[in-house]
């Protein structure tokens, strides 16, 4: 038992999540994205089930954020200010629909554009409408799927910005979508107080992770990092794409 989390949290379990969250974050910082998905698996394994996608989204909240105070000045706002209000209209309509789409197929149809847009010949994702419907379809998603990271990144590969410019743009929309999450978790009674210490020691780890991360970024070249931009997008596609196969071979395709 641990006075930074509930009694159900071990102390061997903080000290697991606390160094995922420097190591994700490293990870999210030096490549552009997988850090997320990482920690909410790593998550799944330490956390009650009820807990994990709270959590993980205050904590993702905390490391984006972070990311994007130190890589702000190549934060391309022209991308970013559309997307988040789309983000905001996407989430809210997401909220309202009453009955959950399969998540199984979500998963395939997110893989399947991930690839395309990795290693197809996908139209600019850029400018102000194609940047709000972007926000919308990704935070509509997002309550169905959890998994927005990849698809922004996707999107925004289309661009072909610069690493830093990627990097930075893609940690100030997930930042966004991120405090969607946490109000919304709120709105519906979790209770953060519980998981405090826990999420401040992550979160705090998180920020050196991306400290140390962006050293690495300033030393990568352009060409070098779109190349394993999209080997990593690849690895994430696939893993969505056994994971919905699985679901549906299960039966777990249905809606709940």
């Amino acid at each position: 038992m641990t006075p930074l989390a509930p009694e159900a949290v071990g102390t061997l379990d903080v000290a697991v999540l606390v160094a995922s969250s420097f190591a994700t974050s490293f990870v999210s910082a030096s490549l552009g994205i997988g850090g997320g998905l990482i920690l909410v698996a790593i998550a799944g394994l330490t956390l009650p089930a009820a807990a994990v996608i709270p959590v993980h989204g205050v904590v993702q909240l905390g490391s984006n954020a972070g990311r994007t105070l130190l890589m702000r000045d190549h934060v391309d706002r022209a991308i970013l200010v559309p997307f988040l209000l789309g983000s905001a209209v996407g989430a809210g309509v997401g909220g309202l629909i009453a009955v959950e789409l399969p998540p199984a197929a979500l998963q395939l149809v997110l893989a399947c554009f991930i690839l395309w847009s990795a290693w197809g010949r996908t139209p600019a994702f850029g400018g102000g409408r194609a940047s709000a419907f972007g926000g919308a379809a990704s935070a509509l998603f997002g309550m169905f799927v959890g998994a927005t990271g990849p698809m922004i990144a996707a999107m925004l590969k289309t661009l072909r910005l610069g690493r830093l410019e990627h990097v930075a743009t893609h940690a100030a929309c997930m930042t966004g979508q991120h405090l969607l999450k946490v109000l919304a978790f709120g709105a519906l009674g979790f209770g953060f107080a519980a998981y405090a210490g826990l999420i401040v020691l992550m979160i705090a780890a998180g920020f050196a992770g991306t400290w140390a991360g962006r050293h690495v970024l300033l030393r990568r070249g352009d060409t070098d990092f779109h190349r394993v931009l999209a080997v990593l997008l690849t690895i994430l596609a696939l893993r969505l794409l056994w994971v919905g196969l699985s679901a549906l071979l299960k039966g777990g395709g249905a809606p709940a």
